[in-house]
């Protein structure tokens, strides 16, 4: 009786001391997101900067990627996609753009004309999704139209127009007039120097989506040409036959010639350059988008070039100097490829939450 007693004793001694010492643990614990939005930017656990903080170009929109041509699918579902839109909407995101509707035969809606020519139906109305979350928190949702591949496989744009002359129509039809989070489109056939059937497909493409939707503003994102310019599914990291900023200025002053009319802004991919030559580039791009009336944004890849894992979330300092560039040339925009997968807290990469901390820091947000 008296080892029973004692026994009993002991065991709610270890239980109390148990949970006195849980209590202040769980107190404190919660998801990751949680813990993250909670910690201001200047709690006694802020990362002491040695550089000014927020001399950059603060990122306001960011692309949806889920039609994936090199990086992973996260599976998110509704759920998920509402807390990225939140913690995008934290850091001043205000613009969301779907990177394309389609590639080759996988869709992101369930288009009639589309899957009569053989694409496969999508399990969710994507675009449906993101079109009301951009309306519930209060942002525009720019559509990027369908990548049929053929560009990729022959190297002539021009193969894109005749697709989206029927996409562009049934998209605005369907969702465009319905929403008003609709802002925009982007003309996703992505280049970097004079490319067969871009001049022409781009004014086409661009004007078929502002008539049919009474002016909506449209976009390019090309890269630039520059030395690690090299194709993704290579080893190499970096090229020899770099585009020269004159030659860069050359071409470029051509296509926007040919385009201004029916394209509102340019968003040059910002991570194909060292970043010694960033003021080098972004001062011609702004003296060309200011020449043609046009919009001058960056595309601040928040993936990292420069290793040879593809692709993982970019280092802070990295980007800090490109949004600075960006903030020196006095560019209209910054956007990024993209939030979801790169910065965001509930990124598949434990790494994306760290560079959305380090942001906050840098911007004090």
């Amino acid at each position: 009786m008296e080892d029973t007693n004692r026994r009993d004793f002991l065991k709610k001694t270890a239980l109390a001391g148990a949970s006195m010492l849980a209590a202040p643990l769980l107190s404190s614990c919660g998801s990751t997101a949680d813990r993250k939005e909670s910690s201001p930017s200047g709690s006694a656990h802020s990362t002491p900067l040695i550089v000014p903080k927020g001399k950059g170009l603060k990122i306001s929109g960011t692309f949806l990627d889920e039609i994936s041509h090199d990086i992973p699918h996260q599976n998110w579902g509704l759920k998920e996609w509402d807390q990225d839109f939140q913690h995008m909407k934290r850091i001043g995101i205000d613009t969301v753009i779907m990177i394309r509707s389609g590639y080759r035969k996988f869709i992101t809606y369930p288009s009639e004309y589309l899957l009569k020519k053989g694409c496969y139906m999508p399990s969710v109305d994507l675009l449906e999704m993101f079109l009301k979350l951009a309306e519930k928190y209060d942002m525009k949702f720019w559509f990027g139209l369908y990548d049929s591949g053929r560009y990729w496989d022959t190297g002539d744009l021009s193969w894109e127009i005749e697709d989206n002359k029927y996409v562009i129509d049934e998209v605005w039809e369907k969702y465009g007039s319905r929403y008003k989070s609709f802002g925009g489109w982007y003309i996703s056939g992505e280049i970097s120097r004079a490319t067969k059937g871009a001049i022409d497909a781009f004014h086409a493409m661009g004007k078929q989506c502002k008539d049919v939707s009474g002016g909506l503003p449209t976009f390019i994102s090309p890269w630039i040409d520059g030395k690690k310019a090299v194709m993704a599914s290579g080893s190499k990291l970096t090229k020899e036959d770099a585009v020269s900023v004159e030659a860069h200025e050359r071409e470029w002053n051509e296509i926007f010639d040919g385009i201004h009319d029916v394209v509102d802004a340019c968003a040059f991919q910002d991570g194909h350059i060292d970043y010694d030559e960033l003021d080098a580039f972004f001062q011609v791009n702004k003296k060309l988008a200011d020449k043609y009336g046009m919009q001058c944004w960056t595309n601040a890849e928040t993936f990292d070039r420069d290793m040879p894992i593809k692709f993982l979330p970019i280092k802070f300092d990295k980007l800090r100097m490109k949004l600075e560039a960006a903030a020196r040339a006095g560019y209209d925009k910054a956007i990024t490829f993209e939030f979801s997968h790169f910065m965001s807290p509930q990124s598949a990469y434990l790494q994306a939450g760290h560079l959305y901390d380090r942001y906050r820091e840098y911007f004090e947000i």
